[in-house]
This record gives C-alpha cells, sequence and structure tokens, in this order.
C-alpha cells in the first residue's frame, strides 16, 4: 500500500474541502465531504486533522500567509517609507486570498468562544511575519506593542474587507490607509512623550518596568512568549 506524506494528504484535504466551505462552512459536514472527495477513511482524515474542519480553517489561513511572504518577496519595496511598507503587505495578505466566502466562513468559526484563541494566534502569526519579513529588530517591549498594533489594524481591515463591494476594494485600501495613519498618530504622541522633560521622568518608573520585557526570540530555550530580565543587585 502506497503511503501518501502528511502534508500532501493534508494539502489534498484543504483542496478538497474548498469546494464545499462556501455552502457548509468550516463544519464536520465540510470536512467529512473533504475526506471523501480525497478518497482518504475517516480515520485518516481524522489522524491528519484530529479536530476536524477547525484544523483545515487553520491550514487555509497559514496557506495565505505562505502566499504573503512569497508574494513579499517578489516584491521591490526599497523606495517605500516603512509604513508604506506595512500597508503594501498588508493589502498583499488581502490580494492573495482566492476565496473570500472562505475567509468569511473562518471569520464566523473564529469569533465562536471556543476557537476565538485559535484566531488570535492567526492574526497575531500574519502580523509576526510581517514584521519579521520587514525587518523588524526590536528585541524589547516594542516587539510585542508592534505585532498588537498590527493585529488591531489588520482585523479591523479584514471585517472591512467582507463587506466591501467597490471596485477593485478601492475602499477597503482607504480603509486600511486610515487605520495606519491612526497609528502613526500614536507614535508621534508617544515621540513627543519622550522628548518632554516633564512627561518623560513621570514615565521613567513604567519605563524602567518595560524596558525589562524581552521579545521571545531573545528567549530560545523556552516555551513562554517572553521573558523578564531580573534587575541587577
Amino acid at each position: 500500500m502506497m503511503t501518501v506524506p502528511y502534508e500532501t494528504a493534508k494539502a489534498a484535504l484543504l483542496e478538497a474541502a474548498m469546494m464545499h466551505v462556501p455552502f457548509d462552512g468550516w463544519s464536520e459536514t465540510t470536512f467529512q465531504a473533504a475526506a471523501r472527495d480525497a478518497e482518504l477513511s475517516p480515520s485518516v482524515a481524522r489522524a491528519i486533522c484530529p479536530r476536524g474542519a477547525v484544523d483545515l480553517a487553520i491550514a487555509f489561513h497559514k496557506a495565505g500567509d505562505a502566499a504573503m511572504l512569497e508574494r513579499l518577496g517578489e516584491t521591490d519595496l526599497s523606495a517605500m517609507k516603512f509604513r508604506d511598507k506595512v500597508t503594501a503587505a498588508v493589502r498583499i495578505r488581502l490580494e492573495v486570498v482566492e476565496d473570500k466566502e472562505a475567509v468569511r466562513r473562518g471569520t464566523t468559526l473564529f469569533a465562536l468562544p471556543q476557537y476565538a484563541a485559535d484566531g488570535a494566534k492567526l492574526i497575531w502569526g500574519t502580523c509576526d511575519a510581517i514584521w519579521t519579513t520587514l525587518g523588524d529588530t526590536s528585541d524589547d517591549v516594542n516587539w510585542y506593542t508592534k505585532r498588537a498594533t498590527l493585529s488591531g489594524v489588520y482585523s479591523s481591515t479584514v471585517l472591512y474587507w467582507l463587506g466591501d463591494d467597490s471596485p477593485d476594494h478601492m475602499a477597503t485600501w482607504g480603509f486600511l490607509d486610515r487605520r495606519i495613519e491612526n497609528v502613526m498618530a500614536i507614535e508621534q504622541i508617544k515621540a513627543k512623550v519622550r522628548q518632554s522633560p516633564t512627561l518623560s521622568r513621570l514615565m521613567t518608573g513604567p519605563n524602567w518596568l518595560l524596558g525589562q520585557i524581552k521579545a521571545p526570540r531573545s528567549t530560545p530555550n523556552t516555551d513562554l512568549p517572553g521573558s523578564w530580565t531580573a534587575p541587577r543587585e
């Protein structure tokens, strides 16, 4: 009996599922239909995706991230300002989507309380991929704030995009530009606080505390999301 590699079988399941998602969502019905269409036994399909269609929805999102990274690698962003690079990356992430209804169904799935953590993790992963690809070198609390801020921008843009029927999604790109502009305004305020002698003194304590937080990649031997640097005696 021929053995099919895990990733090949999972890709076949996902491809088969895409025909059913617009009608049945990322559901058990879709998963069972995908297993039949991919000619996989129920036990093998379940071994590949223990949570059924939820795992396929996660795979679909990660495939979109991979397509985004491939497109970014082929795009010359060198002449752009950094804020424009971030905007371009978010736009590319949406442009690589081949099935808008699958995203809509996924948004509904990950809005459910039992899957909300999975959805948040996927959004964070997308934004982390964007920042990392664009060359982010922060290793302190800024590592977290950049990804958290972009997660908010990305999430709101996706929701707007799902309801946008303007030509070439021009309304969505305008919405995205405004959200990025909001973020830049916040950064300008933070810069003014740092430059103000009075306000900077008031922030000495909080800034010291935040300065002890390190990005997860600075602690490769732990599964924790970050680290705390103990103050020297």
